[in-house]
């Protein structure tokens, strides 16, 4: 075994000897491309979404100077009919370039000549047996092994792009990189030198002229995946099956994890979150505090005419248009809004859905992230609004009106100059900013189909919260007692029939004359599709339901496991959305016997004979 040749399989039998989720059908994509002409392969993801984990992975595999069948027996690869064939079969040349960007950090022209004599020096040493000449540059290093061994090799590179992202403001070190790796991949020596190289980091390769610099390797990113999307996270179904094992609560977990589209497979995890918050039994920010923080300070702060208004759309919740294919996978050369929103879409901080080709922010965790960093802009009144956030939701809940009247006007000040604040689309835009502080306990929905039409905005609270349901409707011109009645006649809280409990109607009306917002709040009961409406005033009404109904409502929200009882004796769905619902119409129904908090969970409930 060498340092970079042949290293052994030590680093993936730790992986197998920790939690570990199946990712190895990757290899079974890789074997098919191996001794053909598509047998270069670049795959680049965001940082932490399992680069070197693969990378480990297919060197254990390929690596012929071990034993590695008892990593892999158990695992989907063995049942691929090129597991065999190729198993521990080939010499393997793995490189970490972090390796040595670190060792080279203070004097970055150095790190090529010393990234050169390392391999060189371990190729002479692992082949002793071997003569080489002094005069040997790398590539005919490897092609002399090669013809005494009749073996080529399998060249695994990890952070390929380190040197690219690290080497800043040094375009010819990047260039020298560059070349030093069409010598080894591009060259008439190539094809007998490896039977398959696979390459792996952050940023695709870069381009120059609009070509790929190596464009004899088949690229799949973020944007583009090809056949590999569910190999650049955790898919939905691998997720479940962890949250079950570990007893997390899924709905949570997807909160703040979830939300990446790679390509066409939709909800795609952040599996360094994932696992950061299992092993830790804790739902809380992991991902975000592993990077470089200036990155999206730098990114989203940049001098491109129409960015801050996509920062704007995007912490409201909204896709934005993006043309990613003008970037030139340089984060050096960043040259317009498109390229600062396709860097970010690489890095991880925004999901990309190639079929709309549009990006936004995928779950809870980044959206905190794109918060904090909102904070430290000279955005003063961006900055403000997300800061007060918080205060205009519980002004609303509290049905304070006058309140969201001037928070509203106060959002109206910084945006008037980003958005064409004169329709309706540009308010709710503006509100689910406004609002922004609410997503850690609501799911938001912007024009939902309910009733007879579509709600401007929805706010359904989360499986694990106790506020109420908010309907958002939004005019211009007219009146907010306009909106309120809007929301009653054309039935929006229908789309939450399966929600039961209050729901908060909120009507705002802007004059584009006076520039002033008024606001009407008011409160209705939900018991299984029946509504009773209450106007706020100046304090909070009373629920319609009864305080037995409350009881049961809240102890039910507490003890979910205790509720399936009840619907397993009576043969009712046990979907947890749903548990609300069906309690309210069991108490509706007279089909409990009196059940309040004081009867504790070990203790059944039971039905009326």
């Amino acid at each position: 075994m060498g340092r970079y040749i042949n290293i052994g399989n030590d680093s993936f039998r730790k992986a197998r000897n920790s939690e570990y989720v199946d990712k190895s059908p990757l290899i079974g994509y890789v074997n098919r491309s191996l001794n053909t002409e598509h047998n270069m392969l670049c795959l680049t993801r965001a940082r932490r979404f399992g680069k070197s984990m693969a990378a480990k992975m297919l060197n254990a595999y390929y690596d012929q100077s071990v034993d590695s069948r008892h990593l892999f027996t158990d695992l989907k690869i063995a049942q691929d009919s090129t597991f065999e064939h190729h198993l521990n079969h080939y010499p393997v040349v793995y490189l970490d370039i972090t390796t040595f960007t670190t060792r080279c950090s203070a004097n970055m022209q150095d790190v090529l000549r010393v990234m050169t004599e390392a391999l060189i020096t371990d190729c002479k040493e692992t082949y002793n047996h071997i003569t080489f000449k002094d005069s040997d540059d790398l590539p005919n290093v490897l092609l002399t092994i090669t013809e005494h061994t009749h073996q080529p090799f399998i060249m695994i590179i990890d952070e390929w792009d380190a040197i690219c992202r690290e080497a800043k403001a040094m375009p010819d070190v990047v260039k020298q990189y560059v070349d030093w790796l069409r010598g080894l991949f591009k060259t008439p020596i190539t094809d007998r030198v490896f039977a398959g190289v696979y390459m792996t980091g952050i940023l695709p390769i870069i381009q120059y002229d609009t070509q790929s610099a190596l464009n004899n390797f088949e690229e799949l990113t973020m944007i583009s995946p090809g056949a590999l999307g569910g190999y650049f996270g955790f898919t939905e179904d691998e997720v479940q099956v962890l949250c079950a094992k570990y007893d997390m609560d899924i709905d949570t977990v997807r909160m703040w994890y979830d939300g990446y589209q790679i390509g066409t497979i939709k909800g795609v995890y952040n599996p360094y979150s994932v696992m950061s918050a299992i092993r830790k039994h804790s739902i809380e920010s992991y991902w975000t505090t592993t990077g470089a923080y200036e990155s999206l300070l730098k990114y989203i702060t940049l001098d491109f005419d129409g960015l801050k208004g996509s920062i704007v759309e995007l912490l409201s919740d909204n896709d934005v248009p993006v043309n990613v294919l003008r970037f030139s996978n340089d984060i050096h050369c960043i040259q317009s809004s498109d390229d600062a929103l396709t860097t970010l879409v690489h890095l991880g901080y925004l999901s990309y859905d190639n079929n709309t080709q549009t990006c936004r922010i995928p779950n809870y965790e980044v959206q905190q992230e794109f918060q904090r960093t909102i904070g430290d802009t000279n955005w003063k009144y961006l900055a403000t609004t997300i800061q007060n956030s918080e205060q205009l939701l519980q002004a609303t809940l509290a049905g304070n009106e006058r309140a969201v009247e001037e928070a509203v006007d106060f959002v109206h000040q910084d945006n008037t100059s980003i958005l064409q604040f004169n329709d309706e689309n540009s308010l709710a835009c503006v509100l689910s900013l406004a609002y922004i502080a609410a997503h850690k306990d609501y799911v938001f929905v912007r024009e939902l189909p309910a009733g007879k039409g579509f709600a401007d905005i929805v706010l359904i609270p989360r499986s694990n919260v106790s506020s109420p349901a908010i309907v958002l409707e939004l005019k211009c011109n007219k009146s907010a007692r306009a909106a309120i009645t809007q929301i009653k006649r054309n039935r929006y809280c229908d789309s939450l029939k399966n929600y039961i409990g209050d729901i908060v109607l909120v009507g705002i009306n802007y004059d584009k004359k006076t520039k002033v917002h008024t606001c009407q709040i008011e409160q209705i009961s939900n018991t299984y599709g029946n509504t009773k409406s209450n106007t706020y005033g100046n304090t909070k009404s009373n629920t319609c339901l009864s305080q037995k109904q409350q009881d049961v409502l809240s102890y039910c929200k507490r003890t979910a496991h205790t509720a399936k009882e009840i619907f397993a004796h009576l043969g009712i769905s046990t979907q947890a959305k749903h548990y609300a619902r069906y309690i309210g119409y069991l108490l509706q129904h007279n089909l409990l016997e009196d059940v309040t908090p004081e009867r504790q969970r070990n203790k059944r409930y039971v039905t009326k004979k």
